[in-house]
């Protein structure tokens, strides 16, 4: 098979499995913030009685201008707009629909994995093998197939360090230019795209003596978006405190363990039970081990040097800019999305450090095996994705025709609320429960007759407190699981007889 057949094979694959994903996996919360920023309402002011689903739905249309959005994530949010108003367009063109909204991630992923192989024909490497590493990547195909930034700026940060590449190679500011163009767009579509092109602006300072010359290009290209990162940020700070757990020192090791392992490979062990778990994890820890070992170990030996350089500290950046910013807001924000800037450099230096390794073809089935099954996992298994869309299904099948369901509004009314309502139909009523007066409504809704279901979800602080609130003062046969991922279902027949005390 010639190269080039090659090249169009991996991508006709990606398209396969990135389509599969977005189709396949249930809405996630983060969504919500997507459809109802570039919508009529950043935060809808839901009613405070039951009503069904279908009075929901208008909230989801896209109305907004560009501007108006610009403002509503200034004053509600902690993102920056670029990919929302490309979302808002594509929304207003083909429907507000969550997967045909998915789809235009899918085809930003598929052209980050287009110029993965770009950059590997750049640098003399076989395209082959860095494509399917990164399309392999569990981090890549997650966050690459939602209806967030993800996609967008993961394609304008592998742009920006392909076109930094080529500029010193060609010795060309205006490359250099376009590459701090790309990689500031990114950051204007994620703040944490940021990490990747600071590493790219330090890479180019190296060069001496025409460094400073192309490091001034680059950072002609960038100031524009960090001045626009800055107009937009400064307004946010305050936004989602507590969305993370304290940081602490003494957990990062693990909390990046875990990240980065699930990142790369999956999450295989959570949806295999007994002696195999424990046999999966160790055999996945070692895969991981040898993975993250190889650049190192044949670190002078990884060729060309320049771009091994840029590559490395570009998947470094991730990582050690998360502690940075971990610490300075004493959070910990370590998670795979998060790290998800770094999978693309990260299998280019891999893939150039097997070069001419003896057991680089054994190495490279068994890495690929593995992310082969974790992929398939991340489309099929519901112990991968989030509860929202599988508690709905539940919640549906519980109540009936007449019943009647009980959700947490979450923090905001926006992330829980909207993933649940996307996987319901539209003639469910539900009625939402906030701290402090959850229990109150419950007892309500049981004494008014009729079949009551209370869906039982821990994603934020406020669906926290209001499932432990209920599980507190309910009786535990009453309750039964809504599916692999930690979700319940509280049933209440007519009467208190389900409440362990009032």
């Amino acid at each position: 098979m010639t190269a080039n057949r090659r090249f169009l094979s991996i991508l006709t694959l990606g398209a396969v499995v990135l389509s599969l994903a977005a189709v396949c996996r249930g809405p996630e919360y983060d969504e919500g913030y997507t459809a109802f920023v570039t919508g009529r309402e950043a935060r809808p002011d839901w009613p405070r009685t039951p009503f069904r689903v279908a009075e929901m739905r208008a909230a989801f249309l896209p109305a907004p201008t560009p501007a108006a959005i610009l403002e509503m994530l200034r004053q509600t949010d902690v993102h920056p707009p670029l990919y929302f108003w490309l979302a808002w367009g594509w929304r207003r063109c083909f429907g507000p629909d969550l997967r045909v909204t998915r789809m235009l991630s899918v085809l930003l992923s598929l052209g980050a994995l287009a110029l993965v192989g770009a950059t590997a024909r750049v640098t003399g490497l076989p395209p082959g093998l860095p494509m399917l590493l990164t399309l392999g990547c569990y981090g890549f195909v997650g966050s690459g197939v939602v209806a967030r930034g993800f996609a967008l700026a993961q394609c304008l940060s592998v742009a920006g360090l392909l076109l930094a590449l080529l500029a010193r190679r060609k010795d060309r500011p205006a490359l250099a230019l376009a590459s701090g163009a790309s990689l500031g767009a990114a950051s204007f579509t994620n703040y944490l795209a940021g990490f990747p092109a600071a590493a790219a602006l330090l890479w180019s300072l190296s060069r001496r003596p025409r460094g400073l010359l192309q490091s001034a290009a680059m950072f002609g290209g960038l100031a524009p978006f960090l001045a626009s990162d800055f107009y937009v940020f400064v307004a946010q700070r305050g936004s989602r405190i507590g969305q993370f757990e304290p940081f602490a020192w003494a957990q990062l090791p693990a909390a990046f363990g875990r990240a980065i392992g699930g990142a790369l490979l999956g999450g295989l062990p959570l949806y295999i039970g007994g002696v195999y778990r424990v046999t999966a994890t160790g055999l996945l820890a070692l895969l991981l081990g040898t993975m993250l070992s190889m650049p190192v170990l044949r670190w002078r030996r990884v060729e060309p040097r320049d771009a091994r350089d840029l590559w490395g500290m570009a998947a470094l950046a991730a990582p050690l800019g998360l502690v940075a910013m971990g610490w300075a807001a004493g959070s910990m924000p370590v998670e795979i999305r998060y790290l998800t800037f770094a999978l693309p450099p990260f299998a280019l230096m891999l893939a150039a450090a097997l070069r001419e390794v003896a057991v680089a073809r054994l190495l490279c089935r068994a890495v690929l095996a593995a992310q082969a099954l974790s992929v398939a996992g991340l489309i099929v298994r519901p112990e991968t994705m989030q509860p929202e869309g599988t508690a709905a299904l539940a919640a549906v099948r519980a109540a009936g025709p007449n019943g009647l369901v009980l959700l947490p509004r979450g923090n905001d009314g926006v992330g829980l609320v909207a993933a649940f309502a996307t996987a319901a139909p539209n003639g469910l009523r539900i009625a939402l429960l906030e701290p402090g007066t959850a229990i109150a409504v419950l007892r309500r809704a049981a004494l008014s007759g009729g079949r009551v279901v209370v869906v039982l979800l821990a994603v934020d602080r406020d669906s926290r407190s209001v499932s432990g609130a209920i599980r507190a003062a309910t009786a535990a046969e009453c309750r039964h699981p809504a599916g692999p991922s930690g979700a319940e279902l509280l049933i209440v027949s007519p009467g208190l007889t389900c409440f362990s005390h009032l």
